[in-house]
């Protein structure tokens, strides 16, 4: 047994250990947040089963069926795929095992055909789906599938991988990229990536703006944040373009791919520029009451100090609440970005105007 990567998934290493020693379920869903290992965890859970690491790891072995979203969601017709190449017997291994990723784009019709195949698989399939959220997902499947639970990635299990990752960080440095990540080892790994160290930078300077730069224009401020979210969907498509060499997809298939990818980067990029500006205004208030252990930002700790007064910690506090509710709606619901961001920025000039720093 070989689940090293799952040494703070402790659940999960446990669930899967006792399917590998006493013989698995016909299905399993691995939920939890995106970056926290679950797509390497469903791999290595195939490579035990089938009993070859590097043919499952090289998406080759020929008992492993590999179902992606080609756009935006999961359809019928993939799942059709998946359902003729259900009833083919194991070429070597005892299992045939089917990883569904992103399970959670589903729509209505390929949910409705899978829950027919998780009804009566045949005796050698093992079908795992990994998904972000189970609330998109029917309760008709969630309740036919073992669930595997995924957790946040502890902040030392974070630091420790930017330890070995870049030895050059400052201490206050690796503390504040690890609590930043939000314990997703992907977003901590992106972090490290000198451009994004720079937008970050950038991004420091919008949370600031309202009360230290109030003369950035909203339009400018918003600018800043979509840059970084359209810098981070081009560098996920171009890692995305060399992963899809040496697959069998269409033009067009390929193209529904890289789309896909780039705009989830975009979205994810986006909605990690506004946790981190509402932890920002979070921060201001933990240092004005002299908390100052609890920062994420750790490598700004002197900004921090400097900008977290008394006067303005109530300030601090509604800005928080205006960013995460700005999060909540683009979330949500698919509104224009730009909008939304220079409301944002107009918003929270307006909470701090009673305490610009002069």
């Amino acid at each position: 047994m070989s689940f090293s990567e799952l040494s703070e998934q402790a659940e999960a290493r446990l669930l899967l250990a006792a399917a590998v020693r006493e013989g698995p379920a016909h299905a399993y869903l691995f939920h939890g947040p995106a970056g926290v290992g679950k797509r390497a965890a469903a791999r290595t859970f195939a490579a035990e089963l089938l009993g070859d690491e590097r043919r499952v790891r090289a998406g080759t072995h020929p008992d492993l069926f590999l179902l992606q979203a080609l756009g935006d969601m999961i359809r019928i017709d993939e799942v059709r795929a998946l359902h003729r190449d259900l009833h083919m017997r194991p070429y070597e291994a005892e299992w045939r095992v089917y990883v569904i990723a992103d399970a959670h784009l589903l729509n209505e019709d390929a949910a409705d055909a899978l829950l027919k195949d998780l009804e009566e698989p045949p005796s050698y399939a093992v079908i795992v789906l990994v998904a972000d959220e189970l609330g998109p997902l029917p309760a008709t499947i969630r309740s036919r599938c073992q669930l595997v639970p995924f957790r946040r990635v502890p902040e030392r299990v974070i630091r420790a991988m930017l330890a070995e990752r870049a030895p050059g960080l400052s201490e206050s440095e690796a503390k504040a990229l690890a609590r930043v990540s939000g314990g997703r080892l992907d977003r901590a790994e992106r972090l490290l990536d000198p451009e994004a160290r720079s937008r970050r930078a950038e991004l420091l300077r919008v949370a600031r703006a309202p009360y230290a730069e109030p003369e950035l224009d909203p339009a400018d401020a918003a600018a800043i944040v979509l840059d970084a979210a359209r810098a981070a969907g081009a560098a996920a498509k171009e890692r995305a373009e060399s992963d899809l060499q040496g697959l069998e997809l269409t033009a067009r298939e390929s193209e529904q791919r890289l789309r896909r990818v780039q705009r989830g980067a975009e979205r994810e990029e986006l909605l990690a520029s506004l946790e981190e500006l509402a932890s920002w205004y979070r921060d201001l208030v933990v240092v004005a009451v002299g908390a100052e252990r609890a920062v994420v930002h750790a490598d700004r700790i002197d900004t921090l100090r400097q900008d977290g007064t008394h006067e303005r910690a109530p300030d601090a506090e509604a800005a928080a609440e205006l960013v995460r509710d700005t999060w909540r709606t683009l979330e949500e619901f698919n509104l224009n970005s730009t909008l939304a961001l220079e409301a944002l920025v107009i918003e929270l000039k307006g909470a701090f105007s009673s305490a610009l720093i002069v």
